[in-house]
């Protein structure tokens, strides 16, 4: 467990916040690369680790995010008109261009110099591989751009992002990919020879009626583990996936890469945006469409409003038990929510609560076992390293050595008792030049 003062340090990301000043220190994705069709398309609104913000591609392509409040009289820059190289208020027409810079205030004399005294807040953007990625931190000159295998291939090998909106705290959404154990439980099927359910993809089976057994090394970018099972002839499974700071994870896909990231609206809302590439193949155009739209075998995406925590919210959620089917139950699935992207997780995740029913999990009241090995290392991780720039304003090494970004997660079958650190070191490089590492399906 943790203490009630760890727990809020751990997880509220606010402005002002000793997290929150962590987490700007990162560049962030924050929306698909689609949101924004063209040049000077329509504006969006988001809200990220706490602050609103409104994003905009102007009349050359280039994308731009500023905060909502105009700096005349705090009206929404979402109802801007997007024109000519700058987004202009619609209250009384003062005009900003990407970089904040005010490139137009008609409420004042022509020979005044007021304008020159007059900037937005806006944040440097980045559109890389269908995603648009926002850097809030203080620096001048942003941090180097993540070198995730998955933002340095060319966008023709990866998907569009597949996003789902979790109504709770980004810990408790990231600690279920930092959990291998409950595949053998929420995910499971009854029997190796259970019929498929109707909708989402079979559950796991594991031959080895003994727990995964974990190991754990941390690293100057977060941490990576193996969660072993025996498959009963000799040999081990070794799960074997990536904790990256932030808030990041790699999970073992088969033959693809990933990139999974739990985005902090704010303290109670978070997305995750699973995101995945071919590193030797172009991404077939089918299945890049169908990974984008990975929710709607349960119904898709709800209608989403101008508020940026209407967005991605799915069909299939707590006020209608995310579709859970009692018959996949009994004759199928452990359990009956469709086994969708995260869906399962996020039922177990959501509903989660602290205080007054807060969507941020009192760590004060949990037990934790030797399964959680993995969550244990990655809050200590956090908290270390919260505290350490809180103290001293040192960031962790891959703020700026974004070559500590190229890893892999990894799936290796080996014998009983081997050095699966070692004989896993080319499997988790992304630079090694070999296919991803997938000795055993996604599904078995």
């Amino acid at each position: 467990m943790l203490s009630h003062e760890d727990n809020e340090l751990l997880c509220r990301v606010g402005p002002g916040t000793p997290m929150g000043d962590l987490l700007r220190q990162y560049w962030v994705p924050a929306l698909p690369s689609a949101e924004f069709p063209g040049p000077d398309s329509p504006p969006k609104r988001m809200r990220l680790l706490g602050e609103n913000l409104v994003m905009f591609r102007d009349s050359n392509g280039e994308m731009g995010c500023v905060v909502e409040a105009c700096p005349h009289r705090g009206a929404s820059m979402y109802f801007g008109r997007n024109e000519e190289c700058g987004l202009r208020c619609a209250y009384h027409g003062w005009k900003f261009d990407t970089a904040g810079t005010c490139v137009d205030l008609p409420t004042e004399p022509r020979t005044s110099r007021f304008k020159e005294k007059i900037r937005i807040r806006a944040f440097p953007c980045r559109d890389v591989n269908h995603m648009v990625w926002v850097y809030l931190g203080p620096r001048e000159t942003p941090p180097p751009f993540p070198r995730f295998e998955l933002t340095t291939l060319p966008p023709e090998h990866c998907a569009r992002p597949a996003i789902m909106m979790e109504e709770a705290n980004w810990v408790q959404n990231m600690e279920g990919d930092l959990d291998s154990v409950h595949l053998d439980w929420i995910h499971k099927r009854l029997s190796k020879d259970a019929p498929p359910p109707p909708v989402g993809i079979p559950g796991f089976y594991n031959p080895d009626p003994d727990p995964p057994r974990l190991d754990v090394v941390r690293t100057d970018y977060g941490a990576y583990y193996s969660a072993a099972r025996r498959l009963g002839d000799g040999t081990d499974w070794h799960r074997i996936n990536q904790f990256i700071f932030p808030f990041h994870t790699m999970i073992s896909v088969g033959d693809m890469v990933n990139l999974r990231s739990f985005v902090p609206l704010d303290d109670h809302y978070a997305m995750l945006i699973s995101h995945s590439a071919f590193p030797n193949k172009v991404f077939p155009e089918d299945e890049a469409l169908a990974m984008a739209d990975a929710f709607a075998p349960v119904g898709g995406y709800l209608p989403r409003t101008n508020d940026p925590r209407s967005y991605f919210n799915t069909a299939a959620n707590k006020r209608n038990d995310y579709h859970r089917n009692l018959e996949v139950e009994r004759e199928s699935m452990f359990n009956g929510i469709p086994f969708v992207l995260n869906l399962q997780d996020r039922a177990m995740t959501e509903l989660m609560c602290g205080p007054n029913d807060e969507p941020l999990y009192d760590r004060t009241q949990e037990h934790l076992g030797s399964s959680d090995a993995m969550v244990i290392a990655v809050r200590r991780q956090l908290l270390n390293a919260v505290k350490r720039f809180s103290e001293t304003g040192e960031v962790p090494a891959n703020v700026d050595d974004v070559e500590l970004d190229r890893v892999r997660a990894a799936t290796l079958v080996l014998p009983e008792g081997a050095d699966w650190r070692a004989l896993s070191a080319d499997g988790r490089n992304a630079d090694s030049g070999l296919p991803p590492s997938a000795d055993v399906p996604l599904i078995i």
